[in-house]
């Protein structure tokens, strides 16, 4: 399996912070049944810079230390960017790392608490120039927490929503993952990528998210989650169902009564 959102490169953000924190990671991605992975590490989020060579550098190295140990793990460079008013001009400066190699796919994360009311104009200059936002982790994100809905135009626009494994698994509390699956139901997400920090409670939890899944919505939604994440890694056009509110949800199904 691929996995499109992770936290693995020693020292460079809130993920791993050593060699051996980054090996004991890749470890457990290989006994969830990934294969691929890309590195994600923070830019530009107030706290962490992680510029597009630094970044091929370290994961260069990275896999050197994989292929040495015998870790059947492959990496490959990306970022995850906090959404900031001068990604068009990082984009044109090509100091911008996306997820395919025909940089058709960008990984955005919003702040914690908010969606920035400049949003949906730079989303409009990102598909202009033929790039699609891929929203990562919606379901953390305070503002949709509060009204889930607030997603809904920026999808009915094109953009992606990644799913984190664990919110849907149920390591964040119950509340996150309720919303999980209010929002797969609505078709308002498209992946599930691990965002994995660490071993412990930032694990990668793939397998446990995939079968919920299945058992939830069927081997045919599990399976195209699947196919989405490879879609996006190769550069190909993402088949998406129309999304709905997550209201409208609620009435046709009747879940999730008080």
């Amino acid at each position: 399996m691929i996995d499109l959102h992770c936290h693995l490169l020693p020292g460079v953000d809130d993920g791993a912070r050593t060699l051996d924190d980054s090996l004991a990671m890749a470890q457990q991605a290989v006994s969830e049944g990934i294969s691929h992975i890309l590195v994600t590490p923070h830019h530009r989020n107030g706290k962490y810079l992680n510029p597009k060579e630094a970044v091929l550098e370290a994961t260069t190295a990275l896999q050197k230390e994989l292929d040495d140990r015998g870790i059947g793990l492959t990496l490959y460079p990306s970022q995850e960017i906090r959404i900031n008013g001068d990604l068009m001009d990082d984009i044109e400066n090509e100091d911008i790392l996306f997820i395919d190699e025909e940089q058709r796919y960008l990984l955005i994360e919003f702040p914690t608490l908010s969606i920035p009311a400049y949003t949906e104009q730079l989303f409009f200059k990102l598909r202009q120039q033929g790039i699609t936002p891929v929203i990562v982790h919606p379901e953390r994100n305070q503002a949709i927490i509060d009204d889930p809905n607030i997603l809904l135009p920026f999808i009915e626009r094109g953009a992606i929503a990644q799913l984190t494994a664990s919110s849907y698994a149920g390591a964040f509390g119950k509340d996150i993952a309720k919303l999980s699956h209010q929002l797969i139901e609505a078709n308002l997400v498209h992946i599930i990528a691990s965002d994995a920090h660490n071993t412990r409670g930032r694990g990668f939890h793939y397998k446990q998210a995939f079968a919920k899944l299945e058992s939830e919505f069927g081997s045919e939604k599990a399976a195209y989650f699947r196919q989405n994440a490879k879609d996006i890694f190769n550069g190909d056009a993402v088949h998406t169902e129309a999304p709905i509110s997550v209201s409208q949800t609620k009435k046709r199904f009747g879940l999730f009564k008080r």
